[in-house]
């Protein structure tokens, strides 16, 4: 039997883990301070209860993300078919920390590679960063095969 969209479990999925260690961005969706949605590609970690992001203190999306913590996500590999898609929906925190955010250390590291992200790494130690995690709430996995997007009845 299927496991129902918006079960947790989906995070256990094949199709999941491996989007979740992939070097694909997410894409994080929030609400701005005057009611409108916001959407921004980002790096992230999937620490096995939080899928983590590091960013600057002063970015914007942190004041909104302040005032409505509710937060969707999807990662995506859309460069060939069938498509294969994970939805989330959260709850968003935010922690300051003096230096870089360690799961963003491993993003960079992730996506760059070990000698690019360490690079890139060494120009931001020493600098405050914010760290975003985001706590599912709510999964599905979309695969063009056995589950598709609701709106197509199949």
């Amino acid at each position: 039997m299927t496991t129902a969209q918006g079960d947790l479990a989906l995070l256990q999925d094949p199709i999941a883990q491996e989007l979740l260690v992939s070097r694909h961005p997410a894409r994080l969706a929030y609400t701005w301070t005057d009611g409108t949605p916001r959407v921004v590609p980002i790096w992230f970690t999937w620490t096995g209860d939080e899928l983590v992001c590091g960013c600057p203190p002063k970015a914007p999306k942190l004041r909104a993300l302040d005032a409505a913590s509710d937060v969707a996500v999807t990662i995506d590999d859309s460069t060939s078919w069938p498509y294969r898609v994970l939805l989330l929906r959260g709850t968003a925190t935010v922690e300051m920390y003096d230096d870089v955010v360690p799961e963003y250390e491993q993003s960079a590291n992730r996506y760059l590679g070990p000698e690019q992200g360490a690079a890139l790494l060494s120009q931001m130690r020493g600098q405050p960063m914010a760290r975003v995690g985001v706590r599912p709430t709510w999964a599905a996995v979309l695969d063009f095969e056995t589950r598709f997007p609701s709106a197509l009845g199949i």
